[in-house]
């Protein structure tokens, strides 16, 4: 039998192993991890029969199919069945050159903190 830190460890490289996972996340109080000899392992939190584990996704990638496709590798990998929570979004800046969204709406900050309605002022 695997102890949880061996099982924990192949979460974290099944999870993160899936396109549009950014990371994995402590949970808002840093209370979610595995704990083992000497380290903490985040974003993972076992039961005998089950865990759970808590991502980071891009946002340009649908977040359900993220989730479900880390949910199938983390329960493969562990061999128990796994919740899947979204803890955070990360959105990829823009190349060099594209425009931003927020470029063309009125009254929309960037971060000059200029607003579109400003001008060249």
């Amino acid at each position: 039998m695997s102890s949880d830190a061996e099982v924990a460890d192949a979460v974290v490289a099944a999870a993160t192993s899936v396109p549009g996972v950014t990371g994995l996340n402590s949970g808002r109080f840093g209370e979610v991890a595995t704990y083992a000899a000497g380290r903490r392992i985040v974003g993972v939190r076992l039961q005998e029969f089950s865990g759970e584990v808590h991502i980071e996704v891009d946002l340009s990638r649908n977040v359900m199919d993220t989730a479900e496709g880390v949910r199938a590798a983390t329960e493969k990998a562990s061999g128990r069945t796994m919740t899947v929570i979204v803890e955070d979004v990360t959105v990829a800046d823009p190349p060099a050159g594209e425009h931003t969204e927020h470029e063309n709406v009125p009254g929309a900050q960037d971060p000059s903190g200029l607003s579109a309605a400003d001008g060249d002022r």
